[in-house]
């Protein structure tokens, strides 16, 4: 089987800096490369060059295509003036204009590569492209956001007409995607994320070093408004106040994902709410919220390469997931289970599905400080508890999301499309 894996034309793969999407398509493409011919369409850079040539990326059988965007950057920035009196349901980064350049490239290769299976992430609008090119490719659309249930309804339904299998990280994403569109409800199904379970393990030195008077928790990801950061430490001042010996890391980088891909979608009111940020700087607002002991007690950490981050989780006695948008999935909160870091994240999206509640870690409701603080609490002063889940966690992490058994899963996706007609 050949297949075909066109990553965003905004994410790397190849470059070790690569984001979650990024660090999806490598990681999959190289382990379906042991069975299948796998070729990786992905945005031609200086970074991603540099890879490249350094061989910093283990090809290990995947061709990788470097596509030219330049173009696209020249129009994207002509097309900026209608970008702001575009609608919310009908944004520049959905329009098939949006780096139009890339999915005709695409499209007119996969026409020479005769593949079985070309794979798609969340840009709807490659779809038609790269159908007018290629009538009998099998199309798989992925989607680790919102994005088909959020956009005008009649032109993701006719761009949808044309996928014959589409993949939602999470139930919740699948769920309401089936809902939206009835029509191709059996065309749905839900492929959980992966993490590498081999690496992120526990420590064999974890257990001594959680021991320590200093307790210490644990954030990774966006410093973003919608992954909640501002609620964090709303909810770490009332933790302190009665619990002095805890400090908490936060690591990320500071990089504010633009209103319009969630915030002016959304229709929550609490996600809605968030518009308020972005008339301010909210790294300043952050820094302001550290006052008196707090800011002795609080430390940001800049953007930490991927495979660096165990370090930070082996130290961690409690990983928390704050995030106050209704997240599609939740891949900090998978790592830190593999080690054995209990985890607390917000009932949202599907991270809801990825904790479990009681025996993994804790759910508590969105936006809400002082429920944070209670679970932060209830945690700090329940060693056993913190272990026990800390136990189920890694067990949880290594049956379910191992990225040998979502390769597995793909792979059977795979073989059912080209075995079933459209």
């Amino acid at each position: 089987m050949k297949i075909a894996l066109v990553a965003q034309p905004l994410d790397l793969v190849i470059h070790p800096s690569r984001n979650s999407l990024g660090i999806w398509i490598y990681e999959v493409a190289r382990r379906l490369a042991k069975s299948c011919d796998v070729i990786v369409y992905t945005k031609k850079g200086r970074l991603q060059q540099k890879a490249l040539q350094e061989k910093v990326a283990r090809d290990e059988g995947v061709n990788y295509q470097l596509v030219p965007i330049a173009l696209d950057r020249v129009l994207l920035k002509l097309l900026q003036p209608w970008a702001r009196i575009s609608n919310s349901e009908h944004p520049l980064f959905a329009s098939k204009l949006y780096y139009l350049g890339y999915a005709l490239q695409v499209a007119i290769d996969l026409r020479n590569q005769q593949c079985d299976v070309v794979h798609l992430f969340n840009f709807s609008q490659f779809v038609p492209v790269i159908r007018a090119c290629n009538p009998n490719l099998k199309i798989i659309l992925r989607m680790s956001c919102e994005w088909l249930t959020q956009l005008e309804h009649s032109m993701i339904q006719q761009r949808l007409k044309e996928v014959d299998l589409i993949i939602g990280c999470s139930d919740y994403i699948t769920e309401n995607t089936r809902r939206s569109f009835p029509q191709f409800a059996h065309r749905c199904q839900t492929l959980l994320n992966g993490r590498d379970v081999n690496y992120f393990v526990p420590s064999n030195s974890q257990r001594d070093t959680k021991t320590n008077e200093i307790k210490k928790l644990l954030f990774i990801g966006r410093i973003s408004p919608e992954k909640g950061v501002h609620i964090l430490l709303d909810a770490f001042a009332q933790v302190v106040e009665s619990y002095p010996q805890v400090e908490l890391e936060i690591v990320g980088s500071r990089g504010v994902v633009p209103k319009e891909f969630i915030v002016e979608l959304s229709n929550n009111p609490r996600v809605q709410s968030l518009a308020a940020f972005y008339a301010e700087d909210y790294w300043l607002h952050l820094q302001n919220q550290l006052t008196g002991a707090l800011a002795q007690k609080v430390f940001f950490r800049n953007y930490t390469p991927h495979f660096e981050l165990i370090n930070r989780y082996q130290q961690a006695d409690i990983f928390i997931f704050p995030s106050v948008w209704d997240e599609p999935s939740g891949n900090p909160p998978i790592e830190a289970m593999a080690v054995g870091v209990p985890v607390i994240s917000t009932r949202t999206g599907g991270t809801a599905e990825y904790v479990e509640d009681g025996k993994t870690g804790l759910l508590v409701e969105p936006g809400n400080p002082s429920s944070l603080a209670a679970a932060i609490l209830r945690l700090l002063e329940n060693e056993n508890l913190r272990t026990a889940m800390g136990k189920a966690g890694r067990q949880r992490a290594v049956a379910l999301f191992s990225w040998e058994r979502v390769v597995e899963n793909l792979l059977s996706k795979y073989e059912h499309i080209c075995d079933t007609s459209s």
